[in-house]
C-alpha cells in the first residue's frame, strides 16, 4: 500500500474530513487530496512527523520502499521523472497481483526489467565517461 493510500485509510478509521485533517496539518484541501490520490508527497519531512503523531504510526509504516523509489525519482529528474516511476510501480504491481501470469512469467518478466535496468546502467556509464574524456 502507498503513502497516499495509507493516509486515506488513516483519516477514515479516525473519522476525520480531508478538511479536517488538511487543517490539522496545515495544509490546504487540494494539498491533502493530491497526497491520497497519489499526485505528490510531503516536500517538508514535519507534515510526515505530524501524520505520524496524529495517528500514531512510525514514518516507516507511512513510506514504502515503492513511495521511496518514486521520491528519489522525483528528486533526481523532477515531476515527470517522478510521474514515470509512479507508473511503472503501479503497472508492475497490477501485474504481478493480477494472477494472470504464472510464476514462470512472473519470474521472466522480473528478469527482463533487471536486464533492462543493467543494460541501461552499463549504457549511461559509457556516455559519462565519454562524455568527462571529451569535458578534460
Amino acid at each position: 500500500m502507498l503513502f497516499g493510500q495509507k493516509l486515506k485509510q488513516l483519516r477514515l478509521n479516525a473519522g476525520l474530513t480531508q478538511a479536517d485533517l488538511a487543517s490539522e496539518l496545515g495544509i490546504t484541501n487540494r494539498t491533502l487530496i493530491n497526497y491520497e490520490t497519489g499526485k505528490c508527497y510531503p516536500k517538508k519531512t514535519d507534515i510526515y512527523a505530524k501524520i505520524s503523531s496524529l495517528f500514531g504510526v512510525t514514518t516507516d509504516y507511512l513510506l514504502s520502499d515503492e513511495d521511496n523509489f518514486i521520491i528519489e525519482a522525483g528528486d533526481h529528474g523532477g515531476s515527470y521523472a517522478m510521474k514515470q516511476a509512479r507508473t511503472l510501480v503501479s503497472e508492475v504491481s497490477g501485474l504481478f497481483a493480477g494472477g494472470a501470469l504464472d510464476e514462470e512469467d512472473k519470474d521472466a518478466v522480473m528478469q527482463a526489467i533487471m536486464d533492462a535496468y543493467w543494460d541501461a546502467k552499463k549504457t549511461n556509464q559509457k556516455y559519462t565517461q565519454t562524455t568527462l574524456k571529451k569535458d578534460v
